[in-house]
């Protein structure tokens, strides 16, 4: 049996030659089953609007496995702090802004408890050694906070389309094995 897949994207979307987009057509390539909304406003997104679609998302789908990639990190744990979610089989952290991020544009996620439940089975923050939205020692506090496995990449950056991940294989085997 094929496992649900949501795919969440951060600030400014995650469309084409970004590797969530990539991903969710090769998921969706070999018949499997992928949601890869579109959160409202992703260029000014607002955390309440965020929430709403991704409960809703949640209810309607019932993924198996959720990837976040920045801000959907927060986003994910926000929704994990206010509500008692479905236990997922596999939960990926991908590239979570800082905790103490500032941008103006993000106001309304922020600030931002670290949850003491991700509703997951297994877990896996994935970093990387020179993300400009959250610094490698920052990483490893949230590892510990979130007591979960963590890969860090070695010069990856924010792990997006701007440092060169447009086709993400390894991602891609994680979550088909």
């Amino acid at each position: 049996m094929k496992k649900r897949v949501l795919v969440l994207h951060g600030l400014g979307g995650s469309d084409f030659p970004h590797w969530q987009s990539w991903l969710s057509a090769e998921v969706a390539k070999d018949y499997g089953c992928v949601s890869f909304p579109k959160l409202p406003d992703f260029n000014s997104p607002n955390k309440d609007a965020w929430m709403e679609q991704l409960i809703k998302e949640l209810e309607d789908f019932k993924p198996d496995i959720v990837i976040c990639h920045s801000l959907a990190n927060i986003l994910w744990f926000h929704v994990c702090n206010q509500f008692k979610l479905h236990v997922v089989e596999k939960l990926y952290l991908v590239a979570p802004p800082s905790l103490k991020c500032d941008m103006d544009e993000l106001k309304s996620f922020y600030p931002c408890e670290v949850p003491k439940n991700l509703y997951a089975k297994a877990s896996l923050l994935i970093t990387s050694t020179n993300d400009n939205y959250m610094k490698k020692e920052e990483a490893i506090s949230l590892q510990k906070m979130l007591n979960i496995p963590m890969k860090i990449m070695e010069n990856a950056g924010h792990i997006n389309a701007s440092s060169g991940y447009g086709e993400w294989s390894w991602i891609l085997e994680e979550i088909t094995s």
